[in-house]
Formats: structure tokens, sequence, C-alpha cells
């Protein structure tokens, strides 16, 4: 029993580190950086979160690894959802949440988040989670 959990931990370690490592790649930054990447990471799963029916934010979550739906539920508040973010407000909020100044903006770190986050989780899944934001964030969502 013991090393079943040691093994499920192990490879939520392990995935969590690939979708960090896809983000790192995307910019070209070495893993000194993980820092920039975890920040990333967890600033855009708030606001995609926060902007998301408690419902899909629930299955959505069903499809990350564990450590990463850890990340994903800190802080939440399921009485305060859906958040009504506009791609502006979402943007903006990108860059309150994400300090560091990399190329392309917050507009490039929602990108980069978004895409490393879309193989870590079924089409239909990242489909449900696109059709379910207004038209003008649909356009940020690979």
């Amino acid at each position: 029993m013991a090393e079943q959990l040691m093994s499920a931990f192990e490879s939520s370690v392990d995935k969590t580190n690939l979708i960090l490592k896809d983000i790192e790649q995307a910019y070209g930054w070495p893993r000194a950086r993980r820092n920039q990447s975890y920040a990333a990471l967890r600033t855009v799963l708030h606001l995609l979160r926060d902007r998301m029916t408690v419902q899909e934010c629930a299955e959505f979550a069903a499809q990350l690894p564990v450590l990463v739906r850890g990340i994903y539920f800190d802080g939440w508040q399921p009485e305060n959802v859906p958040v009504k973010l506009n791609r502006d407000d979402f943007l903006y909020e990108v860059r309150q949440g994400f300090p560091y100044d990399v190329e392309g903006g917050p507009q490039r770190v929602t990108q980069v988040v978004l895409d490393a986050l879309r193989r870590h989780v079924t089409q239909g899944e990242w489909q449900d989670v696109k059709s379910g934001m207004p038209r003008d964030l649909q356009r940020l969502i690979p």
C-alpha cells in the first residue's frame, strides 16, 4: 500500500515537472528559472479556474496531476465563481500574478501555460474548457 502511494506521488511529481518543463522550453528557460514557470502555471491556473463554473472546474481538475490539482484548488472559493473576466481583464490579472518581465508579456505567458496544460488533458475536456469561455478569451486558448 505504501509503495502504491509513493508511486502515485512520484508519478504526480513527474507529470508536474513535465508541465513546468513545457513552459520552460517554450521560453528557452533553464531549470534554474523553475520559480518563474511555477508562478506562470499557478497564476494562469487560478484565473482559468475562477472563470469556470464549479462543475467544469471539477471536471477539468480531475485530469490534472494530483500536485497540479493542489495548486489549482489552493485558495479556491467556489461560492464566488465564475468571475466575469474578459480578455483584457484576464491578461491584466495575469500581469498582477506574474510579476516577471518576459517576452510577449501576459498574453504570451497565458498562451504558453495553456498550451502546456492542453497537452496533459483530453481533447474533449480541453474543448469543454474553451467553449465555456467568452469569445474574446477563447482566442487566447489553443
